[in-house]
């Protein structure tokens, strides 16, 4: 039976509806928010998936190009692997909705979020996130829902919810929030320096409006909502359990606390031999090969237990730390012989080298998405090869965790870069994670900063990174100890990774992944403590006494910049037919040019000679011929009566015989010949537009 839910959002119409499309998913509902429709479809597996000791959620949001009347680029004419923006929405919102579901599930849930029509004031992104929340909330699919998620803006000085387009363009911050009825379990942030006090009361207006969107949420659920269907647990047995625990209890709590990541994983590959060992001489091969999974999950679960004790009860961490200790940490810049710019940032055995490329800005990233945005001039890419966590594969390109990891780098440097008329070039940073214990995101968001300034880039301010843990009470969830700067062992096993980037003034990037039901306020304001402290301490201890700001040279190798400016009915005469003109000043001088719309010319070169040689032919042909002028022309042709000359801006001007010189010319050839340059004056332009010129008197 076709329904509708009607509320408001932002001051804007939001419809739910179902009963109508994709009868045959577990849940489904079309999303209207003004004329912003999106579906979501979600489905489960009816039996678990064997051989995984995971939960197997899989969210795609399809970006189609129809919905904003485009017809995609390419051969094939057809969208092909989703967008970076897709990708990353795709993981907005698998984040808040993933802790939510059974812990002992393992069916494969699947999650599709269509875009069909975009108005630019009403995210589709914001409509997913709630489409999927009560897609889920409505379906037979366990679930510890409902979630809502909301997009905030700070314009003007005041907070805004879903900003429209205009209000987008000028805001300082882009905030996405999402939450359950009771707490926060998603922000992700681009800021342009924010305070912490102001990004925190973004959040909480946000999560106001959540809270609404929330009980909406619940309503449908109590109206439209289908039992929860039955499925195989996969909690281990708590018999086995305990006996393994009796047994090896002590010696993971002492292997757990090898302060060196390989000796420890060296150390948990042993204890699980040896624990393997026990029960098959107990039990019996068969018992441990057919419990080989249970038996994995056992061990993780002793060790999950034996960290977060330690953690939480005596405020030890397994390398040692204090609660709010960052591990050691070092730096150098230029380590790189002939690339723009590099810096290796290392923090205990997390180390990043970022390297900056400096290009022309026609090599910019073009996007071909839903957004108004066509293209963006910074681009920061971020890589995780296997050797950086010691394993022997193939690497396959950059996953989407490669890819959110690079945007949130992207997101904490963008505030701070030089604008395009300060420093028209497209800028490329490339993030080589060398080897992995946690933190890396936040390793390449310093070590990006340090490349910049050692490639020349005028950065507003230095951006440091850095990520705080939580540890809670099993018993009471709002008791907690808190982490600064957690390696990979904490991330694994603790329930939050808070990750802030920013400089001195405020916040210019956050990412929040949890496993826990959602986050407090005060834990949100006590994180944001930590990790502006810990980020000083990186900037002024650590990456200024490495390099204090940027370098005022750009390196030798990248390309050097002449600007000037024509006018726009001339910018086809510098192209020429076909490219004629460009081409030939390209060949013949070896720099690259880019020509704007508002007629602003970027000349790139390796040498200032070449670049100013570019300049002036491109002047000559640009060259605004007026009465009164004086320029540098060359003679083209020789008559009778006097010598043609070239003026520049495709013009001919005519030198009279009479007009050479002061003294008498008897012959034109006596004095000039072909290929001659020559300073001429304009003294006539005729009603026919024919130049005039002399030589004569020039200077007075």
């Amino acid at each position: 039976m076709f329904r509708t839910f009607e509320t408001e959002l932002a001051g804007r119409k939001l419809v739910i509806e179902n009963g109508k499309i994709a009868e045959l998913a577990n849940g489904s509902v079309m999303v209207r928010y003004g004329e912003t429709v999106v579906m979501v479809n979600v489905t489960a597996s009816k039996e678990p998936k064997e051989g995984i000791d995971f939960f197997p959620l899989s969210v795609d949001y399809e970006e189609k190009l129809y919905s904003v009347g485009k017809i995609p680029g390419g051969f094939t004419k057809r969208e092909g692997k989703p967008a970076d923006k897709a990708i990353l929405v795709s993981r907005a919102i698998d984040r808040p909705i993933r802790p939510l579901f059974p812990k002992d599930f393992r069916n494969d849930v699947c999650v599709i979020a269509t875009v069909l029509s975009v108005e630019p004031d009403n995210s589709p992104e914001v409509a997913a996130m709630i489409g999927t929340s009560c897609a889920l909330a409505i379906s037979d699919i366990p679930f510890g829902g409902p979630t809502a998620a909301v997009n905030v803006g700070y314009v003007d000085g005041q907070i805004i919810i879903n900003p429209t387009l205009e209000q987008r363009k000028k805001t300082d911050l882009v905030l996405t929030v999402a939450g359950t009825l009771e707490k926060v379990t998603m922000i992700e942030a681009g800021a342009n320096e924010i305070p912490e006090d102001v990004m925190l009361e973004a959040i909480k207006k946000g999560h106001e409006e959540i809270i609404k969107i929330c009980k909406f949420i619940s309503e449908i659920q109590k109206e439209i909502g289908k039992p929860k269907f039955e499925y195989k647990s996969f909690a281990v047995s708590e018999d086995l359990y305990a006996e393994v625990e009796e047994n090896y209890k002590e010696r993971m709590y002492q292997d757990v606390q090898a302060q060196d990541k390989e000796i420890r994983d060296a150390n948990i590959e042993k204890l699980t031999e040896d624990i393997t060992t026990y029960l098959t001489e107990k039990y019996g091969e068969e018992f441990v090969e057919e419990r080989k999974q249970e038996i994995g999950e056992i061990i993780y679960k002793l060790e999950k237990k034996c960290v977060r004790k330690m953690i939480y009860e005596e405020h030890k961490r397994p390398d040692g730390r204090k609660i709010d200790e960052i591990r050691p940490l070092s730096c150098e810049v230029g380590v790189l012989p002939r690339v723009h710019g590099s810096a290796i940032f290392t923090r205990g055995q997390t180390q990043v080298m970022s390297i900056a490329t400096l290009g022309m800005l026609s090599e910019a990233q073009i996007l071909d998405g839903l957004d108004e945005e066509e293209g963006k001039r910074y681009m920061h890419q971020y890589n995780f090869p296997p050797y950086s966590v010691g394993e022997a594969r193939t690497s396959r390109g950059p996953g989407r965790r490669e890819i959110g990891h690079g945007a949130l780098a992207e997101k904490a440097l963008v505030p701070v870069l030089p604008s395009e008329e300060e420093f028209p070039y497209a800028i490329r940073v490339v993030s080589e994670v060398l080897s992995s214990n946690g933190s890396t995101s936040q390793g390449s968001i310093c070590g990006s900063t340090l490349a910049l300034m050692d490639a020349g880039v005028p950065i507003k301010a230095p951006v440091a990174g850095i990520s705080t843990g939580l540890v809670t009470d099993p018993e009471d969830p709002s008791k907690y100890i808190m982490l600064t700067d957690i390696q990979g062992i904490e991330d694994f096993f603790g329930d939050m990774d808070f990750k802030v980037g920013g400089t001195h003034k405020g916040i210019t990037a956050i990412q929040v992944d949890i496993k826990i039901d959602g986050l407090t306020y005060n834990i949100i304001e006590e994180a944001f403590a930590r990790t502006r402290k810990a980020r000083e301490y990186i900037l002024d201890e650590i990456m200024l006494k490495q390099i204090a700001e940027p370098r005022k040279e750009l390196s030798k190798y990248a390309p050097k910049i002449t600007k000037t400016k024509i006018k726009l009915d001339k910018i086809k005469d510098v192209i020429g037919p076909g490219g004629k003109m460009i081409n030939k000043i390209i060949e013949e001088t070896g720099v690259k040019i880019d020509i704007q719309e508002d007629g602003n010319v970027f000349i790139y070169s390796q040498d200032n000679e070449s670049g100013n040689q570019a300049l002036e032919m491109i002047d000559e042909i640009a060259r605004e011929i007026e009465v009164g002028g004086v320029y540098k022309g060359k003679v083209t042709r020789i008559m009778s009566f006097g010598a043609f000359v070239d003026v520049g801006g495709g013009k001919e001007g005519l030198l009279h015989i009479s007009k050479i010189s002061k003294e008498r010319v008897n012959k034109v050839e006596d004095v000039l010949k072909v290929g001659d340059e020559i300073r001429v004056k304009v003294y006539e332009i005729d009603e026919q537009g024919r130049i005039n010129l002399t030589a004569k008197n020039i200077d007075e």
